[in-house]
């Protein structure tokens, strides 16, 4: 297993920050904030007041939204490891691409043999329509059965109904709540618990109910998304409220839908060590160069030391990261692991490193002049998306726990 970036991938991160540079994301991102209204996704033009520019059209002149599309399909038939290269990049100057949400969709219509997803991923593949995944947590040692991120409180719903309606499609009620990248997306692809009338459970599922794929209109009768924003304007989140409404049934096998997820955690993880990196750059540059009582801040221990700290977090996190990336294919039985590791670590990461950051550039690093809280408030948003960073551990922990009673009966 080689873990070094080809040529190819190392072009590829290049070339992705390059285009992310001709955007000033982080002032829209402080203008969005001042602005109450702002719109809280890549639908404005960019240095609009209170408007994130719109970055979808540079994302599709790179190819980014058919990453994980077979080139059958007009994709470039990449894996998780150049999506995460992708998703790194745009944590570095926290760019609102709408990627966390649309390719995990794609790679639930690239399993599936159905003729409707094949008919919808073309344009997927070339980012002339926007999928957003609806997520849904498959069973774990935490969690016995298939779950969605609750409205309120922290007990975890079941995932919405559908219902047959007719050959090869089905009606959808229910709600998936903080549904990243779901304002302005024309499809909604992921996971409902389809009523089977022999009550038996299936691909462990709830008793008489059992999980497929669904692709459902975004504009369709009966759904509704809401756009909300909550804490941090640099991400789109929305609430998706289904009301029979209409949808394809996909064939995806289940241990795809349940990759989905896995996938959507890795890549929230590669935005998050993304971010870690210019926090870490930017505090470790201000050490050298802010000087007290005569020598550089970077000079104490206190501060050096806590540097240090978020460099080992981060340089974790990029090996779990990269591990988790080729373990997709390389391993698929230890992705659903792997994939919670580096989404624990980088989520715990972020938060070291954007803390460390404002307490590095002491009273500035408070401000709102200084970019130290837009990378805060990532932070804090991203470490309760999914699932939540909780929940990563958890299942990490769980699967330790596992294979330590194993050994010891081995033993």
């Amino acid at each position: 297993m080689n873990l070094a970036l080809s040529d190819e991938q190392v072009f590829l991160r290049e070339a992705a920050r390059g285009a992310l540079s001709r955007f000033k994301t982080l002032e829209a991102a402080r203008d969005a904030l001042d602005t109450q209204g702002g719109t809280p996704h890549g639908g404005g033009q960019a240095g609009g007041k209170g408007e994130l520019p719109d970055l979808w059209p540079t994302a599709c002149e790179a190819g980014w939204p058919g990453l994980l599309v077979d080139d059958a399909h007009g994709g470039a038939d990449l894996d998780a490891f150049d999506a995460m290269l992708v998703l790194g990049e745009c944590g570095r100057v926290l760019a609102g691409v709408a990627l966390l949400g649309h390719l995990p969709a794609t790679a639930i219509l690239s399993e599936s043999a159905a003729p409707a997803a094949a008919a919808l991923l073309p344009a997927l593949a070339s980012g002339e329509q926007r999928a957003a995944y609806l997520p849904a947590c498959p069973p774990n040692d935490v969690f016995d059965s298939w779950c969605v991120d609750p409205l309120h409180g922290s007990e975890r719903p079941a995932p919405p109904v559908a219902s047959a309606a007719s050959e090869g499609h089905v009606t959808v009620s229910g709600t998936y709540a903080f549904v990243p990248d779901a304002p302005g997306a024309d499809v909604l692809v992921g996971v409902a618990l389809l009523d089977t009338p022999q009550g038996t459970p299936h691909g462990g599922g709830q008793a008489g109910s059992k999980p497929v794929g669904v692709a459902i209109k975004a504009g369709g009768e009966g759904v509704s998304v809401e756009a909300i924003r909550r804490y941090d304007a640099t991400r789109s989140l929305g609430h998706v409220t289904l009301n029979e409404a209409r949808g394809v049934l996909l064939d995806t096998p289940v241990d795809s839908l349940a990759a989905a997820w896995h996938l959507a955690q890795a890549l929230l993880a590669a935005e998050s060590i993304g971010a870690v990196e210019t926090a870490l750059d930017m505090s470790v540059a201000y050490a050298k160069e802010r000087h007290t009582f005569g020598r550089a801040i970077g000079s104490y221990q206190a501060v050096k030391h806590s540097l240090t700290e978020v460099l080992r977090q981060q340089e974790n996190g990029r090996s779990l990261l990269y591990y988790a990336g080729w373990a997709r294919r390389g391993a698929p039985g230890e992705f659903a692991l792997a994939a919670a590791a580096a989404r624990s670590v980088a989520g715990h990461a972020l938060d070291t490193a954007a803390r460390t950051m404002i307490s590095v550039h002491g009273g500035i690093g408070a401000t709102w002049e200084h970019d130290a809280p837009l990378y805060f408030r990532r932070a804090q948003l991203s470490r309760r998306l999914l699932g939540g960073t909780g929940a990563a551990t958890d299942r990490v922990a769980g699967e330790l726990l596992t294979q330590a009673a194993q050994a010891a009966q081995a033993a």
